[in-house]
């Protein structure tokens, strides 16, 4: 992923100062034949880094950009071309802002409980861009996620605008539906792909730590109950947490207490 920060803020929703706890994260597109993140996003003049987010971005020169008052939309990032023509992300709002973008359906808006960004359409034949922007998507979406404690293929939590209609909390729009089937993806495959990206950034604590949580939830085998309390009277293991992972300096110190007790030397 390819981040540039953005942040459009002339635009009323920033202005408006409102913040969410992230609950999901929501997939739109833009509708319009313009693959250019720079057709919506361009940084505020004056503006820390202005000229170095101009580069990356490139400048719309016809002023329409969602930088400006009265634009009664916002999302939190687009996915899109950058100005050397390669595939990148630029935030347009802070992660926890509560952005404008899904309207109102008839159980409420994901505009309270979802982040939210645009992926920027070209003439959607193009197989090749369908594919870097795809792939960008999926590794902001699994950067939110982890970000955000969010399991994204928990339901609820990775919809796209179509679905949050369905759901009764976006506006009746068919993004990304009317795109993605076309190159063979669906919004279920893109769950998974975010899943898998998860786990391959996963760092060696993370693995860790979901390990324990997991051999936590399992009993002691029924085999080791006897030996593990002769192992607490004898002071070996204070018996806390028996199906916890252990470091190998913690098994050898157990193994001297052992030794030891069994000399008669402690």
């Amino acid at each position: 992923m390819r981040l540039t920060e953005c942040l459009l803020t002339e635009n009323d929703c920033y202005k408006g100062g409102r913040t969410i706890v992230p609950k999901g994260v929501m997939v739109h597109s833009t509708g319009a034949n313009n693959p250019n993140i720079r057709r919506y996003a361009q940084p505020t003049a004056g503006s820390k880094a202005y000229e170095e987010t101009l580069s990356v971005l490139g400048i719309n020169r016809n002023g329409n950009d969602w930088n400006r008052g009265g634009v009664k939309k916002c999302v939190h990032a687009f996915v899109g071309l950058l100005a050397d023509g390669s595939v990148g992300t630029a935030q347009t709002l802070p992660w926890e802002a509560r952005g404008w973008h899904a309207g109102t359906g008839a159980r409420g808006s994901a505009n309270n409980t979802h982040i939210a960004f645009e992926i920027c359409e070209d003439g959607l034949l193009d197989r090749a861009y369908f594919a870097k922007v795809y792939r960008e998507a999926a590794e902001l979406t699994a950067y939110l996620c982890e970000r955000f404690g969010l399991d994204p293929l928990a339901d609820g939590v990775v919809i796209c605008h179509a679905e949050g209609h369905r759901r009764g909390i976006a506006s009746d729009h068919v993004d990304v539906e009317h795109w993605w089937p076309r190159f063979g993806k669906s919004m279920d495959d893109f769950r998974r792909d975010v899943a898998e990206r998860m786990e391959e950034n996963m760092t060696g604590e993370e693995i860790y730590r979901r390990l324990n949580e997991y051999l936590r939830t399992r009993p002691v085998p029924a085999w080791a109950e006897k030996e593990l309390k002769e192992a607490v009277a004898l002071g070996i293991t204070d018996g806390t947490e028996p199906m916890a992972l252990i470091p190998r300096y913690q098994a050898a110190i157990m193994a001297r207490r052992a030794v030891e007790k069994e000399a008669g030397t402690v």
